[in-house]
């Protein structure tokens, strides 16, 4: 077969949620790596009546690519269940697969090659968009439909054994919440300065060339501040088994940043921040970062927080917060829990980019 445009065999939907049946609870963004997420919107006393409708078995696309990181936020909804996206996100649907399977359309807007055309083909000055008259004007070449089933089967079949991975990841993580729990209410509870202490370790023979920063995802991150002319003696070095603590913006945030370091290497972070480290052999640091990592510490850390306009959380009152310290076995036992729990994320994350970058492979093997 040879190219044809992809419009025909594709219909927008507008539909709406007009009768208000659908509540914040079914609305989803989409992500850049074409998934649907929990929305990041503030939903708090926003009127959904103009948010479309996204049925089982459609797409829904973000036209806005140039604040996107030149990738499109797109999804496909695999499941049997409504969900509500924004007003501003396109949807759309295959009303006939007898040319064109749903699910193969996915994996050709996986590819790399899809974002870059997508991006290349916006439109705009302050917003670059990706209209659906462009969307329409996509040429692709289409096997047949015995060729797509053979090679969407392939892709279902890698996705399926990928989720039934992320099931069990999950209840790895419910293990540990559980037990978490269980002792937040049993165990003497310690004021973070018993725990923690700071130093002061500066790149003085400027060795350390590696400068981080942390997020509000409590990692670290190759810092986004210019460092070109900047004297790097002044930073300061942090080890394995160390943590980095910024008590800024703790509240506009809702979130402690503080994050753990793991890497052999040393590395150097902003004089701004606190190098903290554990000073008891009674507890784990990485039983604390686990402390950290849960909602209820972000929240008490947001209600501490001073009423600057920064809202900082400074370091002698985040030594005041209180966490529950059992014992040195149980702490052990959870960890090697959390500790498994997160090597087995790190290798989901990898088989889902694996899925994608089988996307491309496995068109072009339909169409050879």
């Amino acid at each position: 077969m040879g190219l044809t445009k992809l419009g025909n065999y594709i219909v927008q939907s507008d539909a709406r949620n007009f009768d208000g049946i659908y509540g914040e609870d079914v609305v989803v963004g989409l992500s850049t790596q074409k998934q649907m997420i929990i929305t990041k919107a503030d939903l708090n006393g926003v009127n959904l009546v103009s948010y479309k409708l996204f049925p089982p078995h459609y797409f829904a696309y973000v036209p806005d690519t140039s604040r996107r990181g030149d990738k499109m936020s797109l999804a496909y909804n695999h499941t049997e269940n409504v969900y509500l996206v924004s007003s501003i996100s396109v949807v759309f649907h295959i009303p006939n697969e007898s040319s064109l399977i749903s699910d193969y359309l996915f994996m050709y807007f996986n590819r790399p090659e899809f974002d870059r055309y997508s991006r290349f083909h916006s439109w705009g000055s302050a917003r670059e968009t990706f209209s659906w008259e462009e969307m329409c004007d996509i040429e692709l070449e289409l096997p047949s439909i015995d060729i797509q089933k053979k090679y969407v089967n392939i892709y279902n079949a890698i996705v399926a054994n990928q989720q039934n991975y992320e099931r069990g990841l999950e209840d790895l993580k419910l293990t540990f919440e559980t037990l978490i729990d269980r002792y937040k209410y049993v165990a003497h509870k310690k004021y973070i300065g018993e725990l923690l202490e700071e130093i002061d370790c500066r790149n003085e023979d400027n060795s350390i060339d590696n400068v981080q920063g942390i997020n509000i995802m409590k990692q670290f991150m190759p810092s986004v501040a210019d460092t070109t002319d900047v004297n790097l003696q002044r930073y300061k070095i942090v080890r394995n088994g160390q943590f980095a603590y910024s008590g800024m913006q703790t509240g506009r945030d809702e979130c402690i940043r503080i994050a753990l370091y793991s890497g052999d290497c040393p590395i150097i972070i902003s004089p701004a921040y606190s190098v903290l480290q554990v000073k008891t052999k009674d507890v784990l640091p990485e039983y604390i970062m686990m402390w950290f990592f849960r909602d209820e510490s972000d929240r008490r850390g947001w209600f501490m927080s001073d009423a600057s306009i920064r809202a900082n959380l400074d370091l002698d009152r985040f030594f005041e917060t209180e966490i529950p310290i059992p014992e040195r076995k149980i702490q052990d036992s959870i960890v090697k829990i959390y500790n498994a729990y997160k090597m087995r994320h790190e290798i989901n994350e990898k088989l889902k980019a694996q899925i994608i970058e089988l996307c491309p492979i496995l068109i072009k093997g339909s169409l050879q």
